[in-house]
């Protein structure tokens, strides 16, 4: 099962780059003919999906690797730290896109002329906007079909390249249709753009340092697991619930009150099906510890 699904995030991921190799060597050819640095550094942008991409396999293929003597929950934290990189990357290409718009707006504004680009640079980036976000789609629902967070963090990736684009076609053709006053929307929408990678870069950072920080899981998901356990007949009082995150999958210890008449097997069986009702409902490699004790009087 684990072989299989790295083997779908394997496939997902070099599409992506199969993709992005085509885009970085058309938009580098048409920003350098056309005459557009607007192009130029969307070229750069899609340059940073496949360093993306290379994360991505990476730290999947380490993440996929079973339990050992160093490692006996397993390595799941590997894809987490994936997508903490993909985020810092996300957030790094926001702030840049956001700085060079900032600088091509100020000076705009303070006499500076911005030059004409041509028709083939708004072509190509027609083409990227179409390409990346039919990419996103696609790697995102394959991401949650998965629960990958890593490639769910890189469909992002390729959705602010596809908006980087749409920042990009909307200066080049207000440049060409518009006139020359117009020029200045292409670092204006990149400077729109940037915000929104920004805050996305945001959370993913955020989601991955609370795992990686052992932060518990949310509380509609903790009430969940302890009403699961309520409905296991012979339970009494569960407590002491314990949870968090090993990459895609997670972890949970609760304490567990059995009658002090009951004999060891007896309780051992129920708390064999508590976890089995926990692993059927998130997943088989969902790590159970169980703490048995007596009822108190």
């Amino acid at each position: 099962m684990a072989q299989k699904r790295e083997k779908q995030i394997y496939l997902i991921t070099l599409a992506g780059s199969a993709v992005n190799i085509i885009l970085v060597a058309l938009k580098l050819l048409a920003g350098f003919f056309g005459n557009s640095h607007a192009m130029v550094a969307d070229a750069a942008h899609s340059l940073s999906d496949l360093v993306t991409d290379f994360v991505v396999l990476v730290f999947v293929r380490l993440s996929s690797r079973p339990s050992d003597g160093d490692h006996a929950y397993g390595h799941g934290k590997f894809e987490t730290l994936a997508t903490s990189i993909v985020g810092f990357m996300l957030l790094f290409v926001g702030l840049a896109i956001f700085w060079d718009g900032a600088k091509l707006i100020a000076a705009y504004f303070e006499g500076g002329v911005l030059h004409e680009p041509k028709i083939i640079a708004f072509l190509v980036a027609l083409i990227s906007i179409a390409s990346k976000e039919a990419l996103y789609w696609w790697t995102y629902i394959n991401g949650r079909a998965l629960k990958s967070s890593a490639v769910m963090a890189n469909a992002w990736h390729h959705r602010s390249d596809a908006f980087s684009s749409i920042a990009a076609a909307a200066g080049i053709g207000g440049a060409i249709f518009l006139g020359e006053k117009w020029r200045v929307l292409d670092p204006f929408m990149a400077v729109v753009v940037s915000l929104f990678i920004i805050y996305v870069a945001a959370k993913f950072i955020k989601s991955s340092i609370d795992e990686l920080l052992e932060k518990s899981l949310p509380p509609k998901i903790q009430e969940e697991i302890m009403w699961l356990i309520g409905t296991i007949r012979g339970v009494n009082d569960p407590h002491a619930l314990k949870t968090r995150k090993i990459g895609n999958n997670i972890a949970i210890e609760v304490h567990l009150r059995f009658e002090p008449y009951m004999s060891v097997k007896a309780a051992h069986d129920i708390a064999t099906e508590v976890e089995e009702k926990l692993k059927a409902k998130y997943g088989a490699e969902t790590h159970v510890i169980t703490h048995l004790e007596t009822l108190k009087n």
